[in-house]
Formats: structure tokens, sequence, C-alpha cells
């Protein structure tokens, strides 16, 4: 039986206690309604280990005659991702209005353009999902708004309506649109909050309705087939006037509330917050290690690894990286560099200088990228975030430069990403080696669009098989490291890192499995020189004999080191993961 105290206590400091007793009997009846849906379903869930791997992509990324773009993307990843992906995070595929999906009209079903909840069926069979959860906000043009516009129950307070003389100026702004739009005709128009722009009408978890609603839906998508529920946009969840309305104690609640529910009905399921904020903020929705999300997206590793490139210099990231300390050992990160968004810079605000911020940003608009502002309180606007594919950022196009040097620089960048702890997220353009869309700006005039092109599965076959390719040099250096990562338990998400002060020309992190069993020395070089480095091997892997076999998981070259202090010396943009060879009958 589910925590009824947890939920009740919960509940009280939301709605007060009266509210909070009838709250508690809706939910306990649509949590028994699910129960047994949600059991029946052997395969539900994930529990996390260094096999797993999650590809975030569009359900209709890849296109192909005559076949729902679900079931393409499904036979497409099941015939290249076979043994190095596991995991599909397939970005919202509800019928929407906008942003991409991101402005859901009907939550509960698949958008018929891209197929059927069967699709989504072939996909779990050999994958698990995340789904998005885009809680915080539904489409101007769905079924909820325009119920509630009628005045209908229970939508008629769905959605927040606010005074016209009600001061807001303290609400955080994520983007420089209007925080407010009128919907209806004069004289019975209203001003309704919007956070994220007109189409996207935040959702009013004051009223204990919605939050049952929207309980209902995250245990609707576990029923379907959800591993891994992502909380799209949840730091804005709660508004409270006079406040900033972004992270709000009661937003928190509400998190403990689904995470108490799905401890219950589903302990497998995974919770993963999207907050792209500053880092400590966005570490808080962990909770207390046991209560909230147990991953969080890593929102400041993107632009700090993009800082260590541009500057050749990895000593800002390898403190970063050092300080990371998570409230348990039952949550991780997901660890990323690209996505459907844009690289944001509000996660670095207080980690890196306004300088290096500014230097990045230039960099980014010579590389031929864009910059997406937001508005500030005093009435000015700032970059928030970075719109420019991954592989593009790092490579300038006014450098003769040649394409083994990008792919090396971009590969470095990524086996970063790899080596830390936590589980990692990689973008479909990012393993696939894709290059940016401005043609897609143009067309839509979303500076966005420039990493999220789809294709026809032929044009990619065709570069995949094409060894001179862009697409084929990358792809296959990225299933290669993901097989050697797969490989050693020492890349374990939960395991334990430490991160090593050796020149700031290279980053340095030794990883290590969770009962120590397994050591992985990882070591990457950030510059276009070559570096030597001093490595004290014994005391990473603890031996003292005179000789010890020592073999690069990346490369399979094998190295015997006749005494525990040696050097190393590293290619430009040369990346190492240096592991005692383990003997096969032994084990040691």
């Amino acid at each position: 039986m589910i925590n009824s105290d947890r939920l009740l206590f919960i509940l009280q400091k939301l709605y007060g206690s009266s509210t909070a007793v009838s709250t508690l009997q809706s939910l306990n009846a649509k949590v028994d309604n699910y129960r047994q849906k949600i059991a029946a379903q052997s395969s539900i869930g994930v529990n996390l280990t260094e096999q797993d791997v999650m590809l975030i992509t569009y359900g209709n990324q890849v296109r192909e005659d005559g076949i729902p773009p679900l079931r393409a993307l499904a036979d497409f990843c099941l015939r290249h991702l076979e043994g190095t992906v596991n995991c599909l995070h397939v970005l919202p595929f509800y019928p929407f209005s906008s942003d991409d999906g991101f402005s859901v009209k009907d939550f509960r079903q698949v958008s018929p353009e891209l197929g059927t909840w069967e699709d989504i069926g072939w996909l779990k069979a050999n994958f698990h999902l995340m789904f998005d959860a885009v809680i915080n906000h539904a489409s101007a043009q769905g079924g909820w708004f325009k119920a509630f516009l009628r005045n209908e129950e229970p939508y008629r307070d769905y959605f927040i309506v606010v005074d016209k003389d009600v001061d807001l100026s303290k609400v955080v702004r994520p983007r420089a649109l209007p925080l407010l739009h009128s919907f209806g005709e004069p004289p019975d128009d209203q001003l309704i909050w919007t956070t994220f722009s007109a189409d996207q009408v935040d959702l009013n978890y004051r009223s204990p309705q919605v939050l049952l609603e929207i309980i209902d839906l995250l245990l609707y998508y576990i029923s379907m087939g959800a591993d891994f529920i992502r909380l799209d946009a949840v730091a804005y969840l709660w508004k409270e006037i006079g406040t900033p309305c972004i992270h709000l104690p009661q937003t928190h609640l509400v998190i403990q509330l689904f995470r108490a529910v799905l401890d219950d009905v589903a302990p497998q399921v995974k919770l993963i917050t999207e907050t792209n904020v500053p880092h400590k903020d966005n570490i808080s929705y962990f909770g207390d290690g046991h209560n909230e999300a147990q991953l969080v997206y890593n929102f400041a590793l993107p632009p700090l690894v993009l800082h260590t490139f541009y500057t050749g210099s990895a000593g800002q990231l390898s403190k970063w990286a050092g300080s990371i300390n998570p409230p348990s050992g039952q949550v991780t990160f997901l660890n990323f560099l690209a996505s459907h968004d844009g690289i944001g810079l509000n996660p670095v605000r207080e980690i890196l200088s306004d300088q290096a911020i500014d230097a990045m940003t230039q960099r980014v608009l010579m590389n031929g990228g864009l910059v997406s502002y937001k508005q500030n309180s005093d009435g000015t606007k700032s970059p928030y975030e970075l719109n420019i594919n991954y592989f593009d950022a790092l490579s300038n196009p006014g450098r003769h430069e040649s394409l083994e040097i990008q792919v090396d620089r971009f590969m470095a960048a990524q086996v970063i990403m790899l080596s830390l702890a936590g589980m990692p997220g990689i973008y479909f353009h990012s393993i696939f080696g894709s290059r940016g869309w401005l043609a897609g700006v143009e067309k839509t005039g979303n500076n966005r669009a420039i990493n999220r092109q789809r294709f026809t599965v032929e044009e990619i076959e065709r570069d995949l098989v094409d060894a001179s390719s862009l697409r084929h040099k990358v792809f296959a250096r990225y299933q290669a490291l993901l097989r050697a990562r797969m490989a050693s338990q020492a890349f374990h998400p939960y395991g334990a890192q430490t991160i090593l002060e050796y020149d700031d020309a290279v980053f340095a992190i030794v990883r290590r499995s969770p009962q120590a069993a397994e050591t992985v020395l990882c070591i990457i070089n950030v510059t276009d020189r070559s570096q030597t480095i001093s490595l004290d091997l014994g005391n990473i892997f603890g031996f003292i004999h005179k000789e010890v076999d020592i073999v690069d998981l990346i490369s399979g070259q094998r190295l015997l080191y006749e005494q525990t202090n040696s050097t190393l010396r590293l290619l430009p943009y040369q990346s190492c993961w240096l592991a005692r060879k383990q003997d096969k009958a032994t084990g040691h």
C-alpha cells in the first residue's frame, strides 16, 4: 500500500488540511486503477549500469516510404545501434501545434503523422524508452484549453488567469517573450500565464484537479511502456505571485509526490528533471538523494566542454567536475553535449566569468552559429542559448584543418562526456555525424532548427557506407567508444570518480566501479598539440609489482610499464582509457 501519511503531508503543504484529505482519496483511486496494469508489464523500468546509453531523437528523425516514422526509426535503430545503445528518448510524439512537439494538444495520443501506440510498442520491444511529460504547459489549441475558454468543468481552473494590475516584475523569464497573453473576445477576454509562448499555456497546479490529472497521465505513460519520464521545464511548475516563480518549494513538493507514487507503483521507473538553470539550482532536483529525481540533466557540461576546447585548458572543467557531489549513491546525471535545444549558458553563469561566456558566444557566431536571448528584469537582454550543431561549434570554418583533426577534436569532447559518472545521453546528430542546418532556420524562423534536420533512411545509410564521409568517421568511432565503455564496470553510472590535476592541457579522471573492482584512468588531450604527462600508475591502480600490463580500452594498445611512475605521450586531441589488463582465468 502506498505511504498515505507521506502523501497526505505533502498535500497538506500544498492545499491545506481539508482539501488534502479528499485529494488523497482521489489519488489513491487513480493509483489503484493503474496498479495491475503496470504490474502486468514485466519489462517496465531499468536498473542503471554501464550498459545503458540513451539516444535522443525525434520520432520522425528518419523517414522511409510506406512506413510510419516511428516504425522507420525502430527499424533504423535496431539495424545500426544494437549492442551500443539500449535506451531511446523519443521527443514528444503526441499531437502538437508548435515548438516541434512541446505544445501538446492531446497528452494521451500518438500523433497520426508519426504512427500509433502500436509503433511505440515496436520501439519498446527493443529499447528502454523515455517519454516526455510536458506538464508545465499545454497547447492553446488543445482540448484542455478550449474547454477552459468555454468555462467547462473540470477545466475552468486548469490555467492561470492574471489581473492586469498584478505586479509580476519578480518573475524569472527564460525567454524574451511576453509572460501573459490575452485570450477570448472583449469584454470577456482574459490575461493568461504563458511562460514560453502564446501557444504554450501554463497549467495551474494550485488546483488539485490539475495535479490529479498529471499523476494520472504519468501512470498512463508507464502503463504504455515508459521506463524513464522526463519532466520538461519542471522548474517553473508552481506560480506564486510576488516570487520569481522558479524553483519554488511547492514545485519540489510536487516532484516528491510524483516520486512517492512511482516508488510504490513502478519503483524501477526513473524520473529525470529538465531544468536548464545554474548548476546549484539544477542539482537541487535530486532532493535529498532519495525523494525527488533519480537523474538530472547535466546542463553545465555542454558549455564547459566547449569552453575547454576553445581555450585549450581543462582547468575550469576539472575544478567544476571535482566539486560535483550528488547527495546519495542512488542518483546520477544524464551527461550530454548536444540535444534538440541549443547550448544553454545559464547553467555556467556562476562557473565561468561573463568575459568567458562572451568569448564563447563570439566564437560560436564566428563558427556559423546563432544566439538566442532572454529578457532580464531590468529590461535588457542577455544571451541564454547558443544555437549550433556541436560538431560545428568545435570546428571553425575559417581554419584550414583536415577532416581528421576536426573529427579527433569532436570525439575528444565526446570522450569527456562518456568518461564522467552518469548515464550518457547522445543526440542523434552527434552519433551520426551531422552538420548544422541553416536552411532550416531560414525555413522556420527558429534558431533551434539549426540542429533539428530530419533525413531519409537512404540519405544516412548512403553516407554510413562511405568510409571517406564525416558521418561514417564519427559513427564508426562512436560505436567503438561505446563498446569499450560498456565492457568496463568502472563506467557504472553510480561509480566513483576522482579528478586528477595534471597540466591544464589534459582532462584526467579516474573512474571506479561501485565495489572498486575495476578502475579506468581517462585522459583527454584538449589541445591541438602533443602533450607528455607523468603518471603515477601504482597509486592509481594499486599495484606494487615492478611490471604491470596496462591496456588502452580505446585503441586496444597494450602498454607494459616497468615502474610505477611512467610517462604518456598524447597526440593532439588523443584520448586514452587506461586499465589493468584482466587475466581471463583469474579476473585479476
